[in-house]
């Protein structure tokens, strides 16, 4: 289907206004105010002391300013792009994602104990954060266009597993878990039947049992997973990893509890401005929300994602092709996990991986990421109206 940048009619005669209005305002407005809030979050995590002598750190926030509305263009690009070139572009794209990861385990940056970026100068680049996007429409290919067999679903599990294991050896355990839950809604998602999903569920279960007893998985990457259900006494038998990574997670308890209903104020915080929290512009950033906006503001911040969600689903409900429909729900996943995990990690609910809240902490390649994922969405949207000439 072709679609004309120029105004027109429907199929069926009906006038409606030009394409480029056939946006979802709701969803564009809920984005830019979690990016609004998020900004704000990130300058108060990396601001300083910001004394009469000392002035405020303003390069994380000018920084994260010009990747919003970086983010922002190329997710404007993503909306208006003709579908039949995205589709036409992927093969192409998961070849040259998969080659990024292999230069990372040769040339990458080790940060963090992870050797997942590539340095430029002051940036950084993760390829793995785009790769989210490259692995929901290469998987959109593969599951659309009629009933999905044995076959196509095995070939969507191969095509994920390869940049799944080449993350693995990074290694990014957070970044994994987000790729496997892509793959698993898509799959449910598709038109597959259910004795298939069945299969895939048992596969499931029994490759987590293998990973988690063979040696695949570092003992610190297991004590991860687990320490966040274990009391202190077994949390101090597993080592000094698993002590830290306990102690990082009571840090971001205590500035949570700190906020308590309404926050102790934007730039307030004491958890937050003495730097007790571990990356709380990156991985803890809801932290900071939660102390200095309290339940209160950190309540209006998810319901944000929440509307969010709501709109994506929407979109995917009402589109006319199937293709659109995977690709609208692959993106609705990722942010689903992602806000869920990184949120419900600050909390002690879930394990410390180390995933980013979706336009919210800081870093180039997830706002960039996050962006062009809403533009694709945004994208969904107006091909729905099915434009044509007049």
């Amino acid at each position: 289907m072709t679609f004309e940048f120029e105004p027109g009619r429907l199929r069926g005669g009906e006038e409606r206004d030009p394409w480029w209005f056939v946006v979802d305002p709701i969803l564009i407005l809920s984005v830019a105010a979690i990016t609004a809030m998020g900004t704000l979050l990130v300058f108060s995590a990396t601001r300083g002391p910001a004394t009469e002598l000392i002035p405020a750190d303003t390069s994380f926030l000018e920084r994260q300013v010009f990747f919003a509305i970086a983010g922002a263009a190329m997710g404007g690009v993503a909306a208006i792009v003709n579908i039949e070139r995205i589709r036409s572009l992927v093969s192409a794209g998961y070849l040259g994602f998969i080659a990024l990861l292999v230069g990372i385990l040769l040339f990458g940056a080790e940060i963090n104990g992870a050797q997942a970026w590539f340095r430029f100068g002051g940036f950084t680049f993760q390829p793995s954060e785009p790769g989210k996007l490259v692995l929901i429409l290469t998987l959109a290919t593969v599951f659309s266009g009629g009933r999905v067999g044995f076959s196509r679903m095995v070939a969507g599990l191969v095509l994920a597993a390869v940049p799944v294991m080449l993350i693995l050896f990074q290694p990014d355990l957070g970044t994994v878990l987000v790729y496997i839950v892509i793959t698993a809604v898509m799959i449910m998602m598709s038109s597959i039947s259910m004795r298939l999903i069945l299969l895939l569920v048992l596969v499931a279960i029994t490759a987590v049992t293998m990973i988690f007893t063979s040696d695949l998985l570092q003992d610190y990457q297991k004590s991860r997973l687990t320490v966040f259900v274990l009391d202190e006494e077994a949390v101090s038998q597993l080592g000094p990893d698993a002590i830290r990574v306990a102690y990082n997670a009571e840090q971001s308890q205590i500035a949570i509890g700190n906020g308590g209903l309404t926050g102790t104020g934007l730039f307030q915080g004491t958890q937050t401005s003495s730097n007790l929290v571990p990356e709380q512009q990156t991985d803890f950033i809801f932290s900071v929300a939660g102390e200095e906006l309290g339940f209160r503001g950190a309540a209006i911040l998810l319901g944000l994602f929440a509307l969010v969600v709501v709109r994506i689903w929407r979109v995917a409900v009402r589109s006319t092709d199937e293709f659109d429909r995977l690709l609208a729900i692959g993106i609705m996943a990722m942010f689903v996990f992602q806000v869920f995990q990184s949120a419900g990690m600050t909390m002690g609910m879930t394990p410390v991986t180390g995933i980013p809240m979706p336009f919210v902490s800081y870093g180039g390649s997830s706002m960039l990421t996050s962006m062009i994922a809403i533009g694709l969405v945004l994208g969904v949207h107006r091909r729905r109206f099915d434009y044509t000439r007049e």
